[in-house]
């Protein structure tokens, strides 16, 4: 329908818009409602045709707002053919088209409590009741998926179509009778009821839709971007078979249309939203029961609006808002409709999760073992609260995965408390313009004159620089050094070490044990009894036993189960210095790349010139009770359980699990109140949000959990 230089140039058109350019200010009213116009055709034609957006549902809405105000103030210019005038398309020529028996509109959208409040009073206005009094409403999910309506005639489901135009929509009758969500018979006649239209929303539960996506990665296939995409497309699939294989549901949330045997609509016998509702889940229906709530008035209704938005995560269905409807449907007949929307329902709309943004250069990180990490800069964007600008890329293996390009304009998604990450770029708008993003062969922090080539050890996903010389993975090795996990050293976190480090007070380990602190207790925000503090912990620090001492070094796989059984083995640190691979793996549990890098580690001279120094500083470097065998544990992770969720980008799900046994770890299946661990990658699921709704599971990412085993 649409040409890529068409595409391109509405895509193009509706970011001016979207971000008020001057140019487009520019433009006559006319002109500007013709161009918004065209816009938003072929945004509905992206979303409900192709089932591929490439604007968010927000950006969406405010294009659309701006079209409704320009119409508002020239009414004249109205046309039958403008988007205001009619429920968005999904018609194709795939299947035949059948007339609803009631039109099925689209909703009126609110984002905030004020547009719920003032859609309020607007509605007593017509009403012409007086301004505080109460209204009831019903709050319900608005589910995110395919819209449906049904036709039971004599108790049997004679039809199935998507909404298409509310009008017309395509009739997909086979596809419907395999949702077994779906009755093929109900026993309208007992409430005299002989032609029915129900209206409902085709979803795939998130649990289900993480279960497909984990089959197609096994079996090598392309995974579904997302839930909705999953449930729309399988609704119209050619073979109910496949339709079947979706597990896909259906959520019945209004009776459209109600006739008795006589041809005479008696809808109105229904005194209130509810009861329908009531009535339809009485005949086996499947209708919103939790989320939904009949409320006295607005702010009952705005109050539950807010508490879905804080646990829409932890729901197994997609849903991008809530639907407030008018409980009465006498009040509902008298507010009507416009040709867009009832006057009596509107849409409370969370704030997004996901967003379109342009990918405008990549940056480069750089941790404590050399790993080098690519970060997206991204045109500063809203999602869920938050503004995003920078997005972790992971490694190579993910941008060629994601096949991004600088330019790209990425669809980025955040979920929960996850880090945000890129979906997808969206390739319908590229136009030439865009980039490969060539990943570094030398180090991209280095800023000396001498340039480090990179390094990917077999079974690796990242890239490393295994020579540092600016000093930037000694920053990070001092941070490590005085964490929690490895020397424990109270008041020096990452913030001080990283103010320490700007003012040239550190520039490596040892220099943690040689810090001024009359110096410190000049500094804002310190003063004498802060730096004394701070000195107690240092000191204390020094007698820690040597495990400890072994695991705070970041040697490169060094974990807190390798230090123990090294601390174990030697009379004094430096006594590793003259082992050679072979003696390391004698030691049980001990494998060749952890051998070869503590061999490697010792064997440089200015390594074992930092122990010397750290020693003359007071730093214990003999093994004490605790360096003991008998109290050697398990692994890092030693029982604890462990559970994996989401798309994994730097190992397979079941060398995740391996990894995880190795480190003393027992991997279990499901959330349960027996998980300590929850591992979440891309796209997770409901685990992420049972776990979330225990509040007793530790939630890492992938990164944190690699961090873990491998003694980071």
């Amino acid at each position: 329908m649409y040409s890529k230089a068409e595409q391109r140039e509405l895509t193009d058109l509706s970011k001016l818009f979207l971000q008020e350019d001057a140019a487009v200010q520019r433009e006559t009213e006319e002109k500007r409602l013709e161009d918004l116009r065209r816009i938003i055709l072929f945004h509905e034609w992206r979303y409900y045709v192709l089932d591929d957006p490439i604007i968010s549902d927000y950006e969406y809405d405010q294009l659309y707002k701006q079209l409704e105000a320009i119409e508002e103030a020239h009414p004249e210019w109205i046309t039958p053919d403008s988007p205001t005038q009619r429920v968005s398309s999904d018609l194709t020529a795939d299947f035949p088209s059948v007339d609803h028996l009631a039109p099925m509109l689209s909703l009126a959208n609110s984002y905030n409590a004020e547009d719920l409040r003032e859609w309020d009073q607007q509605l007593k206005r017509l009403l012409k009741w007086e301004p505080d009094r109460d209204i009831a409403y019903t709050v319900e999910p608005k589910y995110d998926g395919g819209s449906i309506a049904l036709v039971y005639e004599g108790d049997a489901l004679k039809r199935g179509a998507t909404r298409g135009n509310g009008r017309q929509g395509e009739e997909m009758t086979a596809n419907a009778r395999v949702i077994r969500s779906v009755p093929l018979k109900a026993a309208f006649s007992k409430h005299g009821i002989q032609l029915a239209e129900l209206r409902g929303e085709v979803l795939i539960a998130k649990s289900r839709f993480e279960a497909i996506n984990k089959k197609r990665q096994e079996e090598g296939l392309s995974l579904f971007a997302n839930a909705r995409n999953t449930a729309t497309g399988g609704l119209r699939m050619k073979d109910p078979k496949e339709v079947a294989r979706r597990g896909l549901e259906a959520f019945i949330y209004t009776l459209g249309y109600a006739a008795d045997g006589e041809g005479n609509d008696i809808i109105d016998r229904f005194d209130t939203h509810h009861d329908s509702l009531e009535l339809l889940r009485s005949l086996g229906f499947k209708v919103p029961v939790e989320g939904f709530k009949t409320c006295n008035n607005i702010d009952e209704a705005i109050a539950f609006c807010h508490e879905w938005e804080d646990k829409r995560d932890a729901y197994e269905y997609e849903i991008d808002g809530m639907v407030v409807k008018v409980d009465d449907r006498r009040l509902q007949e008298r507010l009507g409709s416009t040709s867009h929307h009832p006057r009596w329902a509107m849409a409370f709309k969370f704030k997004a999760k996901q967003a379109t943004t342009r990918l405008l250069k990549v940056e480069y990180q750089v941790g404590k073992v050399g790993s080098i990490t690519p970060v997206a800069k991204l045109e500063p964007v809203q999602l869920a609260g938050v503004t995003v600008s920078s997005v972790s890329l992971h490694n190579e293996d993910f941008i060629e995965s994601k096949d991004l390009r600088l330019g790209d304009m990425v669809l980025v998604e955040r979920a929960g408390d996850v880090i945000p990450y890129i979906v997808k770029a969206m390739e319908a708008m590229r136009d030439g313009s865009e980039e490969p993003i060539e990943f570094p062969r030398y180090c991209p922090v280095n800023d000396t004159d001498t340039p480090v080539e990179l390094v990917r050890e077999e079974g690796e996903a990242a890239w490393r620089c295994p020579d540092c010389l600016c000093g930037r993975q000694d920053l990070q090795r001092i941070i490590f050094h005085v964490s929690k996990d490895a020397m424990d050293i109270e008041g020096l976190g990452k913030q001080i070490v990283e103010r320490f480090w700007e003012l040239g007070w550190i520039r490596s380990i040892a220099d943690v044990y040689r810090l001024d602190y009359d110096k410190i207790a000049e500094l804002e925000g310190f003063g004498e009894k802060s730096a004394a503090n701070l000195r107690a912990s240092v000191e204390t620090a020094k007698s820690n036993p040597v495990h400890r001492l072994l695991h705070s070094l970041s040697i490169h796989h060094l974990g807190k189960k390798v230090a123990r059984l090294l601390a174990a083995e030697i009379d004094h640190v430096m006594d590793l210095a003259g082992w050679e691979e072979e003696r390391f793996t004698q030691i049980k549990d001990i494998g060749p790349i952890v051998a070869r890098n503590v061999r490697e580690w010792f064997a440089r001279e200015k390594n074992r010139e930092l122990l010397r120094q750290m020693e003359a500083l007071g730093v214990n470097m003999t093994p004490t009770d605790e360096d003991k065998p008998q109290e050697i544990a398990d692994g890092p992770l030693s029982g604890k359980t462990i559970l994996f969720t989401g798309s994994l980008q730097q190992m397979t799900r079941d060398e995740a699990k391996a990894r995880a046994s190795a480190a003393g770890a027992k991997p279990l299946s499901a959330v349960s109140s027996n998980l300590d661990i929850l591992v979440v990658g891309e796209k997770a699921g409901s685990k992420l949000r049972k776990a979330q709704e225990l509040g007793t599971v530790a939630i890492w990412s992938e990164e944190e959990f690699l961090a873990k085993v491998d003694g980071e």
